[in-house]
């Protein structure tokens, strides 16, 4: 499978002793990280800290005009309890889950049943009224543990408070993932752009911001026309006779029908959750992915349901069910996974989200700190085999920086995470500052050594690590 010619070299992994499966949050393996990928002098004269595996920004400001034109609307609105209504907003679109299938609903309505019939022995009999109690019973356990989703009509009302409440957030997550496209092809640069699910036109904002003087068509589709309504009022600045400052955007309720109509960058940020089933998020990312010929961008947020959703849509592309193949280049998975096999994190046991955090200077509203932070999950797509491309594994957590060492937990190439200990001594003065230099999100220069690593050291730093975490909890 296509798969396979992305894996790069195989990588080799060490395992701890088994006296290490009790310390808390180390991980039992450690990965043979022990140079960076220098065989073409990859770091020049560019300094540790700008080695090219950074892809983290330190904090993204919205432009200038259109803070601007977010403020005045704001000021001159007599809408009520705005910050309540924007923090409540938040709130329940963070907590959002995914509709519940009607498979899943009757399955758990049997489990339910067969419960309840197992606890009390009478309702078994064939007696209608019990039967009636019972089914009762069921309905009423069901409305307590189902999550009930509904569908959000963006009115004017409601399309303005996500405006003041949302529209930041988004921008720097969707301007962090099209930084990275960026920084790692820089050859793209897009004539096109379809943005699914615009709302307030965040996503052309950003795309403006990176593409500005390739881009030359904007394409927004919301079904919501106040929500359409509202993002053209954005980018005509204060004055409504001005024309918007973003020339050749365009906005409309429906995607374009014919599949040969394709856009360079597609992107659809936060919209996937406002589908109704499973079956609609299928159809809307195939019908993306058919129009998309660069580079396809899914932006979520960074909770369970978030990435969950991210995984359906990668597994989607990447199986390719469709019966007429009109885009004959396999689907490679750009950012933020170095491989096409499952993701790791999805386990059964313990299923935890991949996400990351973007900082950003908010909206200048009285109620908003100077400073906030987007978690995000995103996936990046592309068109062709990615054979080009560097397996370099993803730093997935805080790097955790010690004395004479450091903590790093990388998804690698191989489908698996790995916690690697990097020391100067063993693995050299480049990858330990490249290391230390990286944040979560971040890409880490690695090739696979030749030669055996002798975990010696850095069993005795994670033993160090262990007892000052040991004091601290005591003392």
């Amino acid at each position: 499978m296509a798969a396979a010619r992305h894996l790069g070299k195989a990588w080799n992994f060490s395992a701890a002793p088994n006296a290490f499966l009790t310390f808390r949050g180390l991980s039992t393996v450690i990965p043979k990280v022990s140079q960076v990928d220098n065989s073409s002098d990859f770091l020049g004269k560019v300094p540790h800290r700008k080695h090219p595996g950074i892809l983290h920004l330190k904090s993204v400001r919205l432009p200038p005009e259109l803070v601007k034109v977010a403020h005045f609307l704001v000021a001159q609105s007599s809408m009520r309890n705005l910050e309540q209504r924007t923090k409540a907003l938040t709130n329940y679109l963070w907590s959002r889950k995914r509709p519940m299938e009607t498979a899943d609903l009757r399955r758990k309505a049997q489990k339910l049943e067969q419960k309840l019939r197992e606890e009390n022995d009478v309702l078994s009999s064939l007696k209608e009224d019990n039967e009636m109690k019972l089914q009762e019973k069921v309905v009423s356990a069901l409305r307590k543990t189902t999550y009930h989703w509904e569908e959000l009509n963006y009115s004017d009302e409601l399309s303005f408070v996500y405006m003041a409440a949302r529209m930041d957030g988004v921008f720097a997550a969707v301007f962090r993932a099209m930084h990275e496209i960026q920084k790692r092809a820089p050859d793209f640069h897009p004539l096109t752009l379809l943005d699914f699910g615009s709302g307030t036109g965040a996503v052309s904002w950003a795309a403006h911001s990176i593409w500005g003087k390739t881009i030359k068509e904007y394409m927004n589709i919301d079904r919501s026309a106040s929500m359409l309504a509202l993002a053209e009022r954005l980018m005509k600045g204060i004055s409504e006779d001005q024309d918007v400052c973003i020339p050749g955007v365009y906005f409309r309720q429906f995607l374009p029908v014919s599949p040969k109509v394709k856009f360079d960058l597609v992107v659809s940020a936060f919209s996937l959750n406002d589908l109704s089933d499973y079956s609609q998020r299928v159809e809307t990312v195939k019908t993306l992915w058919r129009k998309t010929d660069g580079f396809l961008v899914l932006v979520e947020n960074g909770t369970k349901e978030g990435h969950q959703m991210l995984m359906e849509a990668r597994d989607i592309v990447l199986q390719g069910t469709d019966k007429v193949v009109h885009d004959p280049r396999e689907p490679y998975v750009f950012a933020p996974c170095p491989h096409h096999l499952p993701c790791p994190r999805l386990s059964p046991d313990r299923p935890l989200p991949c996400n990351f955090i973007q900082a950003f200077v908010p909206l200048p509203f009285s109620w908003n700190p100077p400073q906030k932070q987007e978690i995000f999950s995103y996936l990046i797509l592309r068109r062709g085999s990615g054979e080009l491309e560097q397996p370099w594994p993803r730093v997935t957590k805080p790097v955790l920086c010690r004395p004479r060492h450091i903590h790093v937990h990388l998804c690698c190439a191989d489908g698996s995470l790995q916690h690697a200990v990097i020391t100067p001594r063993k693995h050299g003065r480049d990858l330990y500052r490249c290391a230390r230099n990286s944040q979560s999100g971040d890409r880490l220069p690695v090739l696979n050594p030749d030669s055996e690593l002798d975990l010696g050291e850095e069993r005795g730093y994670m033993a160090q690590d262990h007892k000052k975490n040991m004091d601290k909890d005591h003392s």
